[in-house]
């Protein structure tokens, strides 16, 4: 049987380049992961941690109570902050100059104050603003902004400034010309903007905004500054009772993290239903 080249086939293959281990990495990572089963055998060790402790509390009423509260802050600030910030970026993106100063100026002050600033001013707001009213009626600040209402506007206010940039980018990426050629068909701005412009930001705006919705579960555990029955002040309460500090601050990580690993799940696969045809997601 007459043999076959690759030349004769038009067929050229590349030669095989041996792969070399490369020990340095192997070591680095062997290293690591020595050093991580070190400090978990220490802390298994630990005699003054009651391990026992912690699946009791992960399913007590008050920390399941904490676990719905912060849910429920988390996905109502995240909410109202999508919406305000929507409202925001159409304001910065238009040709109205006012809009545009007013917009850019609740950027400037809710994303440069730090939040735990935020949460405390709206919870001391009654000092300088002690009731308000019309008329005759009036009604006391203190009795209206309450601990949940202050955490919820320093937590919405605060995103909205995020969300604001972050639409914008999203609604300023999308080709001019799409936006030419709308107007060229007739269509209104209004129009353009729902139905061209923001079928394409969408695409954009998404992924980020996923991010700022678990950097919001997070960072609502700041609102227990001012006592808000959130997941870690229900911690600190029970801990305040029975000295098991650690114990509570670990149940509290364990919530934080199943519902983060949940959330950023979810993303992805939202991510991924949200990438057009043909185009693998980059995550």
């Amino acid at each position: 049987m007459p043999q076959v080249s690759a030349q004769s086939t038009g067929m050229a293959f590349a030669p095989r380049v041996p792969r070399h281990t490369q020990w340095g990495q192997v070591a680095i990572g062997a290293s690591a992961i020595l050093a991580l089963v070190l400090f978990a055998w220490v802390v298994a060790q630990s005699q003054s941690i009651q391990w026992g402790e912690i699946p009791r509390y992960l399913v007590h009423p008050s920390i399941l109570a904490g676990v719905i509260l912060t849910l429920e802050l988390t996905a109502a600030a995240m909410l109202f902050g999508i919406v305000l910030g929507a409202v925001l970026a159409i304001m910065a993106t238009s040709q109205n100059f006012v809009l545009k100063a007013i917009a850019a100026g609740f950027v400037w002050w809710f994303r440069g104050v730090p939040l735990i600033v935020q949460i405390f001013f709206w919870f001391n707001i009654a000092l300088f603003i002690p009731q308000v009213g019309l008329g005759s009626y009036t009604i006391s600040i203190n009795d209206l902004i309450t601990p949940s209402l202050a955490g919820f506007l320093a937590l919405g206010l605060h995103e909205a400034a995020n969300m604001s940039e972050i639409i914008r980018s999203g609604l300023l990426a999308v080709d001019r010309g799409q936006r030419e050629a709308a107007r060229s068909l007739g269509l209104r701005p209004l129009q353009t903007l729902w139905t061209v412009v923001l079928p394409q930001a969408v695409r954009l705006i998404i992924p980020p905004t996923g991010n700022q919705a678990i950097g919001m579960l997070k960072a609502s555990a700041i609102v227990s500054v001012i006592g808000m029955q959130d997941l870690l002040t229900q911690a600190q309460h029970i801990y305040a009772r029975n000295f098991l500090v650690i114990e509570l601050l670990f149940v509290a990580s364990i919530w934080y993290l199943a519902i983060t690993t949940v959330a950023s799940i979810g993303q992805h696969y939202l991510e991924q239903r949200m990438t057009p045809k043909g185009r693998s997601s980059t995550r």
